[in-house]
């Protein structure tokens, strides 16, 4: 599966975006989507996954409450819905897919686990 995200740019702290990754192909709903992002300097790092049966969402620490990933597979679309946004979110957000799998609850963090990515979307919160 291709992976397309969008949906990044510039913001003032306290500002909202909403990040978007489409699929290429009608069966994005077999696949555990997650977004991660990686700063200047630093390592690639878990944001929010989504499984894929859609039972269980999880976030990093630190944007629990400001984020929330949904999925529309109507659209074969999974969304970041990033509020409240803090210059320490600046980063190039990825989209990541999991599977294809016929049934899965679990989010998985580590980036090894997936082997589809989407190209990436800079976030630039300023302050």
């Amino acid at each position: 599966v291709q992976l397309q995200a969008s949906g990044g740019g510039l913001v003032q702290a306290g500002g909202s975006l909403r990040l978007s990754c489409a699929a290429s192909e009608r069966t994005l709903s077999r696949y555990g989507v997650t977004w991660f992002r990686q700063a200047p300097g630093q390592e690639r790092e878990f944001v929010a996954g989504i499984s894929r049966s859609d039972t269980n969402t999880d976030y990093t620490h630190s944007v629990k409450g400001r984020f929330t990933i949904s999925r529309d597979n109507a659209k074969n679309t999974v969304y970041l819905q990033m509020n409240s946004l803090k210059s320490e979110d600046t980063a190039v957000y990825y989209c990541a897919a999991r599977g294809p799998v016929a049934f899965g609850r679990t989010v998985y963090v580590g980036d090894h686990e997936y082997a589809y990515w989407g190209q990436g979307t800079q976030v630039t919160v300023s302050s």
